[in-house]
Order: C-alpha cells, then structure tokens, then sequence
C-alpha cells in the first residue's frame, strides 16, 4: 500500500547586508555567524553583501569564502559619495515578490530601510533585521519580526 509522505520544508531565507554600515573594523561581525544565525529561522538560499567601489580586495575575498555574492554600487562621479541603500533595497524587493523566499533578512543599522521592512511585511514575508549598536534604529528593531543583535 502506497502511503503518501508529507515533506515538511524550512523557511527559504534571503540575507541582505549593508556592508558599509557594518562591516566596520570596530563591529567585528563575523559573515559566518550571520548565516549561522540566520540558519535558526530556516535555510539560506540568497546571501548577498552590498559594498562600494572603495571595499578593499580582502574584504570582498573574505565575503566570497563565507559564500555571500558581494555587490558592488558605484559612485557617479570621483568625489561623490556611494550608496548602496537602493541597490540593497531593490534587490530585497525582488526577494519579497520571489514565491520561495519566505523570509527577509537585512543586516544593517539604518533606518531608511524601514519602508523596505514594512513591505516585506505587507506581502506575508517575516523580517529578521541583524544590528549592532551603537546607532541599531529601534524603528527598524520593532518592525521586526525577530532582531538578532551582533
């Protein structure tokens, strides 16, 4: 007799990470950890780091080897400064409107992404926002769904 088998899948996870607001010399946040952590809420299946043009080679070594994709934004002009909230922003938007992305997580302590959080929600995705302080918005840790502190 042929019995059907339920298969019970974890939580698809999309981790989006604010480089230059946290990959600071002074935070220490350990990629690893991220995704580890991240592990406990289901399975990563999108890793991406967002950088600029100034990240050093090493750093965008180090974010390939922990098996993140590292994007790098551009900055218009010699002396502009880059930044890379909308390029992070988009790419998380795609992951909302994605079928098998059940959950957003974005590493950063800028409140601008709040509207970002608050859509995700808006389309029945759970939010993990990775902070650190000094400076982690309290906007964006009670938006949440879960707060993971670095």
């Amino acid at each position: 007799m042929y019995r059907e088998r339920k298969i019970y899948s974890r939580p698809n996870i999309a981790i989006f990470i604010d480089g230059p607001n946290l990959l600071r010399k002074e935070f220490a946040i350990d990629l690893r950890e991220v995704k580890k952590r991240a592990g406990k809420y289901g399975r990563v299946i999108i890793a991406k780091v967002f950088l600029n043009q100034f990240a050093p080679e090493k750093l965008i070594e180090a974010i390939i080897n922990e098996g993140f994709e590292s994007v790098i934004s551009l900055a218009k002009g010699e002396e502009e400064e880059t930044d890379i909230d909308v390029s992070l922003a988009i790419a998380a938007m795609e992951a909302v409107f994605t079928k098998n992305i059940d959950t957003l997580a974005i590493a950063t302590r800028d409140a601008d992404f709040l509207p970002l959080i608050q859509k995700a929600k808006e389309y029945g995705k759970q939010v993990i926002v990775f902070g650190s302080e000094p400076g982690f918005s309290s906007s964006l840790q009670n938006a949440a769904d879960y707060v993971e502190m670095l």
